[in-house]
């Protein structure tokens, strides 16, 4: 009877082809070292420490209280929430949207990543994926019943994909419809030019690709440094997309409130594939949402100073302890190489373990990240400070 439970309770072909995530192993680590009473210093998670700015909050409350907003919103989300998604487009990027069309709002962006692929893949095609790269863009796939065709992503080529090596793979007789793209890169920090996407949309069209753009970290970057979209490339949208998200601008991961813009095509895909898996954002947080981006310049100014404060603590700790790193013109992470090339998850763990800090081993985000660690600057001063000493 017991043997008959076991098989009735295993998992899923497709659920077990995904790596354990990445932060399963440390996880473990930290436990042993917290039960022994430890105090530990995370530096591992990408979750800003930072609140969610009042005005934007004030918003949410208010609209909180209004009966209407209580029922199922729009698939689609708030006529009003799209129009402000299309005008902060306008205003930041100078990328003309129609809300009507060409926005579609999501359960954070996370969400719509590991969507689109269930709206274009069929089992058996191929989607290019970065490597090291966000995890979601693999799994997503394999759920799909698609084939990753992985590209690496190296310090030799500033963590930029190599046009050639993904022609390689496309030579391999497996239809291939996606291409994953996310500059300002996680876990690198690497950054992107207008010039690398015109590349992007000439081999999306030579190659018959949607390309799928996650500019999550666009509005963290430092030194006047600012960002481009992948979208104000010209002829970006007849080829693709681009994911954001308000979880890292406004610190507001836990709100999920992320959104698709671009190509009208692959907008109406995904949301009707949404609308037979979920019910949208609810409204008061789409109000809260319009708030944020309302208000948008001066509060992502300060955010920017005090994040790059934070970066220029960090950077010189770790070339002190002897990991080799660029100091990073955007994203809240570093990403550093190991002292002696040591294999990530024996650096970190032997890092949790005698100096009580916590970081992710780059193999977390494929085997391209293998000799690095990724730190994250979501910690205060007088914590990183503390950081530079124990290192």
């Amino acid at each position: 009877m017991k043997e008959n439970n076991n098989r009735l309770f295993e998992p899923s072909t497709r659920l077990k082809s995904v790596p354990p995530y990445l932060f399963a192993k440390i996880d473990l680590i930290k436990q042993e070292e917290l039960a022994k009473n430890r105090k530990l210093i995370s530096l591992s998670i990408g979750d800003p420490d930072l609140p969610t700015p009042d005005f934007v909050l004030d918003k949410l409350v208010e609209a909180a209280r209004r009966p209407e907003n209580h029922r199922y919103p729009s698939y689609w989300g708030m006529p009003s929430f799209r129009k402000a998604i299309s005008q902060w487009y306008k205003s930041r990027f100078d990328v003309s949207l129609n809300p009507d069309r060409e926005v579609l709002p999501l359960i954070g962006s996370k969400e719509g990543i590991a969507h689109i692929p269930l709206a274009f893949v069929n089992p058996g095609e191929g989607v290019l994926v970065p490597d090291p790269g966000y995890p979601v863009y693999c799994t997503a796939t394999i759920f799909a019943g698609g084939i990753p065709l992985i590209f690496k992503l190296t310090n030799e080529n500033n963590f930029l994909p190599n046009f050639s090596e993904m022609e390689a793979l496309l030579k391999k007789n497996i239809k291939t419809k996606l291409l994953f793209l996310n500059y300002p890169n996680n876990p690198t920090s690497a950054v992107a030019n207008e010039q690398f996407f015109k590349e992007v949309v000439s081999f999306a069209k030579k190659h018959s690709l949607i390309v799928c753009h996650d500019n999550a970290y666009s509005e963290i970057y430092y030194d006047q440094k600012i960002q481009p979209s992948f979208l104000s490339t010209p002829d970006a949208k007849q080829v693709g997309c681009e994911f954001h998200s308000l979880s890292k601008t406004f610190n507001m991961t836990g709100w999920r409130v992320g959104f698709l813009v671009g190509n009208e095509e692959i907008i109406t895909r995904l949301a009707d594939l949404k609308t037979n898996i979920d019910s949208g954002i609810p409204n008061a947080i789409q109000e809260a949402g319009i708030a944020a981006l309302n208000g948008y310049s001066d509060f992502s100014d300060k955010l920017r100073s005090i994040y790059q404060e934070r970066r220029d603590i960090l950077v010189p700790a770790l070339r002190s302890a002897g990991l080799n790193c660029h100091v990073p013109n955007a994203t809240f992470y570093v990403w550093a190489r190991t002292p002696n090339d040591e294999d990530s998850e024996i650096y970190v763990s032997d890092l949790i373990r005698t100096k009580g800090v916590v970081a992710t081993p780059g193999t977390g985000f494929g085997d391209g990240g293998r000799g690095y660690v990724r730190f994250t600057l979501c910690s205060d001063i007088s914590t990183l400070k503390q950081v530079a000493e124990l290192l």
